[in-house]
């Protein structure tokens, strides 16, 4: 027959863990998953809103490279609707006069939804008045031929 001795006591004691230990940790474990779940899934929120500014600057630049080309920003304010896969993006094109020379500041605005907001990404440039695709320029115009 064999006593329990103050050391066997002991050493059975250190093995586990005690409930308020345990409480303690599944206290912690529900703060800390809300927390981390919520993060993520504003990490992703945001991946999703990065990535549809991306794509409306790639439309804005195609709009407005495309005005510059077909000179169809000298008759005015356009706009438009651009559909990629699912999505929509409105475009709209205006010229402001510049106040040096003879240029004109052409902007495009796109406009898209994510997360049941609305978005806006401007693209700017500055076109010369004077010069049409065909035309050639003085020297000292700032626009080479």
């Amino acid at each position: 027959m064999k006593f329990a001795t103050a050391s066997t006591k002991a050493g059975r004691r250190a093995g586990g863990f005690t409930l308020a230990e345990v409480l303690a940790a599944m206290l912690f474990l529900a703060l800390v998953i809300p927390a981390a779940v919520e993060a993520l899934h504003v990490a992703t929120l945001s991946g999703e809103v990065a990535v549809r500014k991306c794509e409306a600057a790639r439309v804005a630049d195609r709009v407005l490279n495309q005005s510059l080309v077909m000179t169809n920003w000298t008759s005015g304010t356009q706009n438009g609707t651009i559909t990629e896969g699912t999505l929509d993006f409105q475009w709209q094109v205006t010229a402001e006069n510049w106040p040096r020379d003879a240029m004109q500041l052409l902007t495009a605005d796109v406009t898209f939804m994510a997360q049941n907001k609305p978005y806006t990404v401007s693209l700017w440039t500055l076109a010369n008045v004077q010069t049409t695709p065909g035309s050639t320029t003085t020297p000292g115009a700032g626009v080479q031929p």
